[in-house]
C-alpha cells in the first residue's frame, strides 16, 4: 500500500511539474512583429513598342505604384514574383527578372536607389542611405525588361517588401501583394485590296466633308443661256477620284465638239481665252472671271492631313480664264513635284464654254464625253 502511493505521488509530481513547465513556455513566448500593410497598391504590365503589356513571354515594363504605411526608414524594396499570392513561392514559368533596369517611371523618392536582379524572381532596388516616406503618400517603381511568364491568361502575384537593410534582408517594414495577368494577344487581320473611286455627273457632293460618288447626279448638263455671237454659254460638270494606286491616276476625256446634224462649233485646240463672236468649244478645271464660271477643287489637298499627293488639273487646262479640248488629252492626275502617287479623293469642277459667230447655223448642239480614270499600280 505505501508503494502505490508513493508511485501516485510522484505521477502527481511529475504532471505538475509539466504543466509548470509549459506554463512556464507559454509565457515565454514572444509575440512577432507584423508588417504593416503597403495600400492603394498595382502594377500595369506596360507595352513596350509593339509588344503588349500583356502578352505571354513579352519583354515588358512593369509599373508599381503603392502607398507605404509606416513613415520608418528604409533601404531597400523587393518585388518577388509568385504563382500564388501567400504561401511558399514558385517562380512563374518563363518569368525573367534578371535583365531587369529601373525606369524612368519611377518616384523620385527613389532617384538614390539602384537594382540587384542577380536572383531570378526577386529584383530589388536599395539605396545606401535611408529614406523616410511619407504616409499616404503614393510612390511608384518601374522595372524594364521584364519578360512575361509564358503561359498565356495566367494570374501571377508580385510580393512587395521594404527592409530597413540596404540587402533586402532582415525584418519586414511594409509588406503587400499584387496580381497581374498574361493574356492572349488579339490579333485583327483586314485587306486593303488596290482602290480607285473614280465618278461624274453634273454634281458631285460630299458626305462628312469627303467626296461620296453616291451622290453624283445624271451627266445630263445643259449650258446656262442659249449660244449667241455677243455672249459666251457656259456649264460645269464634276468629277471625284482617289486611288491607292503607287502611281496614282491619269484622266482623259474622250469625245468629239459640239455638233448639229453636219455642223459643228470649232474645237479650241490650243489653249486660248474666250473670244466672243469666234467659234470656239473648250473646256478648263479652274475658277474662272472671263467667263465667270468655275469652282476649285474640293478639298485642294485631299482628305487626309500630311498627304505626299493630291489631284491636279494639267497644262492646258489649269489655266484660269484659258480653255482647251482635244479628245484623248490628260486633263489631270495625282502628283507631287512631278511624280504620281495614291491620293485620296477630291472633286473637279469642269467649266465648259461655247462661243458662236452671228452664222452660226441653227440647230441643237451636243456632244457625248466620255472621262477615263486610269490608276497604274
Amino acid at each position: 500500500m505505501f508503494v502505490r502511493k508513493r508511485y501516485l505521488y510522484r505521477i502527481i509530481t511529475g504532471f505538475i511539474v509539466l504543466v509548470f513547465g509549459l506554463s512556464i513556455l507559454s509565457f515565454a513566448h514572444t509575440p512577432v512583429a507584423h508588417a504593416a500593410q503597403i495600400t492603394n497598391r498595382s502594377l500595369t504590365l506596360q507595352s513596350v513598342g509593339v509588344v503588349g503589356g500583356s502578352d505571354p513571354g513579352g519583354v515588358v515594363d512593369h509599373l508599381f505604384t503603392f502607398d507605404l504605411a509606416s513613415t520608418t526608414a528604409i533601404q531597400s524594396v523587393m518585388f518577388q514574383y509568385c504563382t500564388i499570392a501567400d504561401g511558399t513561392c514558385t517562380l512563374p514559368t518563363g518569368l525573367v527578372t534578371t535583365a531587369a533596369t529601373v525606369g524612368t517611371g519611377t518616384s523620385s523618392f527613389f532617384s538614390g536607389f539602384t537594382i540587384t536582379n542577380t536572383t531570378n524572381g526577386s529584383p530589388y532596388i536599395s539605396s545606401a542611405t535611408a529614406v523616410t516616406p511619407v504616409a499616404a503618400t503614393p510612390y511608384t517603381v518601374q522595372l524594364d525588361s521584364v519578360t512575361n511568364p509564358t503561359a498565356t491568361n495566367t494570374t501571377f502575384y508580385v510580393r512587395i517588401t521594404t527592409y530597413a537593410t540596404a540587402n533586402a534582408t532582415g525584418t519586414v517594414t511594409d509588406s503587400g501583394n499584387v496580381a497581374a495577368s498574361t493574356a492572349n494577344p488579339i490579333t485583327l487581320t483586314g485587306t486593303m485590296p488596290e482602290s480607285l473611286i473614280f465618278c461624274t455627273g453634273a454634281t458631285v457632293s460630299t458626305t462628312s466633308g469627303i467626296p461620296d460618288c453616291t451622290t453624283a447626279t445624271a451627266g445630263n448638263v445643259t449650258f446656262n443661256q442659249l449660244f449667241s455671237p455677243t455672249a459666251t454659254a457656259t456649264a460645269t460638270s464634276q468629277m471625284a477620284a482617289s486611288t491607292n494606286a503607287n502611281h496614282g491616276y491619269a484622266i482623259t476625256v474622250n469625245g468629239t465638239t459640239l455638233t448639229s446634224g453636219t455642223n459643228s462649233i470649232t474645237a479650241m485646240t490650243t489653249a486660248t481665252t474666250s473670244i466672243i463672236g469666234s467659234p470656239q468649244f473648250g473646256m478648263n478645271l479652274e475658277v474662272n472671271t472671263t467667263p465667270a464660271v468655275g469652282t476649285a477643287l474640293t478639298p485642294t489637298s485631299g482628305t487626309t492631313a500630311g498627304s505626299n499627293y493630291t489631284g491636279l488639273p494639267l497644262a492646258g487646262y489649269n489655266t484660269a480664264n484659258t480653255f482647251k479640248f482635244n479628245t484623248g488629252d490628260t486633263v489631270a492626275n495625282s502628283s507631287s513635284t512631278g511624280t504620281n502617287g495614291p491620293t485620296d479623293a477630291q472633286i473637279y469642277t469642269v467649266s465648259y464654254i461655247v462661243n458662236v459667230p452671228g452664222n452660226q447655223p441653227a440647230g441643237t448642239y451636243t456632244t457625248t464625253l466620255t472621262y477615263i480614270c486610269t490608276a497604274t499600280y
